[in-house]
């Protein structure tokens, strides 16, 4: 069970806690390795201008105040060249593109896990210093579609190897949407994307009137809005259900037909997994076509654990702009659902595997010695720091969770003890091996 963090929305872990983490980012590295991606780190510090080109989102930066006030300066978050934390990967990483461009081969294929930075009220899924973890592509001047329909591949592969329950990948697309409210006269299609993205929230009766209040839509146009955020199909069928709304229009049409090449795609390779839900809407401005998010079946108040989408213009250097795709999952809101609903559990809390006793505290070199061999094996080993009675040196082992004890005799021979099963045998330090789910932590589904 995850602890409270004694200063709200900053978590820490214990260290059994710590490994199921580390289990998690483990997973997504290799799977997004697997796919290609590379891996970058980006500064945790951008200027407030760069990170204010997401949108309206001033509330949610740390500044670094203390630090302009090292160089001599006193502006704050209202200054664009003041300093703050970043609050996300993707602005960050558009920054990176265009400043390394000439060096980067494209299409360019990232991965990126970080700590970021943003001034939310603290809550279950919601932290102030969490980890995230993306994967984007980026072209030069163009990106072929269908890695609108990889990445969504991915994110299944990588999420379905973690220890969580079920979930959905739902995808929608803003042409789609766009389109369809020209095709009802609503012309100011941000600002509807951004009443119909608060749909979960405050329900469609609230919608419905912030569109004709906010937006000055009539009641008519608010149901077909609404009645097109309602269509959802893991198949392509979600197509004839928008076309017998009866409205027309071109970015309407290149919409769907996006969004059925994802949907056709993901339903043979990740049947269950993606599902095309014409309700999401992804507030952000700088989105352009497909858009992600994820929910854990059974736990949707926790909200998007993944989410993104295709952004051409977020990335531009003069007249040479860097169109991409992507997603970004939540790790430190998915390690708290697992830890708090104990949904997985590692195989031991620390990651040793044997301890090494001593007999005398002058055998402590040459047991550093026997030490050497079994690490240069990939096995975990600690010395006991001093000769105690060698039950004391078991059960100090029993405390730290680890599950074979070491012993030498005077003679130079050697015997290793499991302490869970009581059972003591000879061991070769050159040859002895522990079991295949001992020689390394393992975090698996809890059981049950």
């Amino acid at each position: 069970m995850a602890r409270k963090a004694s200063l709200s929305g900053f978590p820490e872990w214990l260290p059994q806690e710590r490994l199921v983490e580390l289990h998690v980012l483990d997973v997504l590295r290799r799977t997004f390795e697997l796919h290609g991606f590379s891996n970058i780190e980006t500064r945790a510090v951008e200027t407030v201008g760069q990170l204010l080109r997401k949108g309206e989102i001033d509330k949610e930066v740390y500044a670094l105040s203390r630090l302009q006030a090292e160089e001599g300066e006193t502006a704050g978050k209202e200054d664009p060249n003041s300093l703050a934390l970043h609050f996300d990967l993707t602005v960050p990483f558009a920054r990176y593109v265009v400043e390394n461009a000439g060096h980067l081969s494209f299409p360019f294929r990232r991965y990126q896990i970080q700590k970021v930075w943003r001034g939310e009220r603290p809550q279950e899924g919601r932290a102030r210093e969490f980890t995230q973890a993306d994967i984007d592509v980026v072209g030069d001047g163009a990106l072929p579609f269908r890695y609108d329909v990889e990445l969504a591949l991915v994110i299944a592969e990588a999420l379905g190897a973690l220890p969580i329950p079920d979930f959905q990948i739902r995808v929608n697309n803003r042409k789609l949407a766009e389109g369809f409210y020209r095709g009802i006269g609503l012309e100011d299609t941000a600002g509807v994307l951004r009443s119909i993205d608060k749909l979960e929230k405050i329900g469609a009766a609230r919608v419905a009137e912030l569109l004709q209040e906010e937006l000055g839509a009539t009641a008519e146009q608010a149901a077909a809005a609404l009645k097109l955020a309602s269509i959802r199909s893991g198949d392509t069928s979600f197509v004839e259900q928008v076309r017998a709304l009866g409205v027309t229009n071109d970015l309407l049409e290149e919409g769907l037909g996006e969004l059925a090449e994802v949907i056709s795609e993901a339903s043979r390779r990740a049947p269950g997994r993606v599902l095309a839900d014409l309700s999401i809407a992804r507030g952000l401005d700088y989105y352009t076509g497909t858009v992600y998010e994820t929910v854990l079946v059974g736990h949707e108040a926790l909200g998007s654990i993944c989410s993104g989408g295709r952004y051409d213009a977020l990335a531009s250097k003069g007249s040479r702009t860097f169109p991409g795709v992507g997603l970004s999952i939540g790790v430190t809101r998915l390690v708290m659902r697992i830890l708090s609903q104990e949904f997985a559990q590692a195989s031991r809390s620390v990651p040793t595997a044997v301890l090494m006793t001593l007999a005398t505290d002058d055998s402590w070199s040459a047991a550093q010695d026997t030490a050497s061999q079994l690490r240069s094996r990939g096995i975990s080993v600690e010395v006991a720091p001093k000769a105690e009675k060698f039950g004391k040196q078991i059960k100090y082992a029993d405390r730290r969770g680890i599950p074979f004890v070491w012993f030498t005799a005077e003679d130079g021979s050697h015997e290793i003890k499991d302490i869970r099963s009581g059972e003591q045998v000879p061991a070769d330090p050159e040859l002895w091996t522990p079991p295949a789910e001992d020689l390394v932590v393992t975090v698996a589904p809890a059981q049950g």
